[in-house]
């Protein structure tokens, strides 16, 4: 028996479902690092996490996962954090930098073109500069916190999730919690990891977690606390309710459809109960 590794990102969107890892007990029980969302994927593929908050496109590349139930981060209207940015029209724009922190917005942009926007542009990843994005390509795709802090009043700026739901009537599901099955037999048999990550999430929205959260990171992002809050209160959705596993199969048979990701595996979770393996699926059509 072990402690299981938890790969976390380092964006606000995350700061809600941290909350009982950085201000209560739930640390005491894992060993946890921050990086980016791609390499939170990386670290699960690769086997040096057991659990982490991963794109929704790491999925449909990362054999042997099960997600944990009920927690996500997605979107029901305009997101904020998910931009495509332009000194152009963006019906004018031919080449687009993808940010190379992405994988689900990478994949998400490529459908958007392909499928409503005019057909497939030429594709660069770069790391997230905006000015060096425009200065080499049309457009640039950026994604949390650097998108975050654009002043869109100085560019053409397309919020991905919100013309993702425009188009399909679907929320957009950006991440979600997902453990390696490998790793279920190494750890506490009594640990209830779908009620300890339900619960991080449930304390970590309530109002003064979130007024908490707001004085911490809107000096960081030079935003406005209430920039802060409704951010995470509007924009963000953290259930990974029945309304977002429909948005992302959607999502996965876009993806697949235009070559954008394998084609992703079922979706099997994680049981409310002890750390066990569970059989129980709901299929990605």
């Amino acid at each position: 028996m072990r402690k299981l590794r938890i790969s976390a990102i380092s964006y606000l969107n995350t700061a809600p479902l941290m909350w009982d890892f950085e201000h209560g007990d739930a640390a005491r029980q894992f060993e946890i690092s921050y990086t980016l969302p791609s390499a939170c994927a990386r670290a699960l593929a690769e086997g040096t996490a057991d659990i982490g908050i991963i794109p929704a496109a790491a999925y449909a590349s990362i054999p042997g996962l099960q997600i944990i139930p009920d927690v996500a981060i997605a979107s029901r209207r305009a997101v904020r954090s998910i931009l495509l940015v332009s000194q152009i029209p963006i019906d004018l724009v031919r080449t687009v930098a993808l940010d190379t922190s992405s994988m689900t917005s990478v994949a998400l942009a490529k459908i958007l073109f392909e499928e409503w926007l005019g057909g497939a542009r030429i594709y660069t990843p770069m790391a997230p500069e905006l000015d060096k994005m425009l200065a080499e390509r049309d457009a640039g795709l950026l994604i949390g916190d650097p998108a975050l802090q654009v002043d869109r009043s100085r560019y053409h700026t397309l919020d991905l999730a919100e013309e993702w739901i425009r188009f399909t009537g679907k929320p957009f599901v950006f991440a979600f919690w997902a453990v390696r099955e490998a790793a279920l037999p190494e750890a506490d048999p009594v640990l209830d990891l779908a009620k300890i990550f339900r619960d991080s999430r449930d304390q970590g929205l309530e109002p003064e977690s979130i007024l908490e959260i707001a004085r911490e990171w809107a000096p960081r992002l030079r935003m406005t606390e209430q920039g802060v809050r409704s951010y995470l209160t509007e924009n963000i959705h953290y259930q990974l309710d029945a309304g977002c596993l429909e948005g992302l199969r959607l999502f996965y048979r876009y993806a697949a459809e235009i070559g954008a990701l394998p084609r992703a595996p079922d979706l099997r979770f994680l049981p409310v109960g002890k750390a066990t393996l569970t059989d129980h699926v709901a299929v990605a059509d």
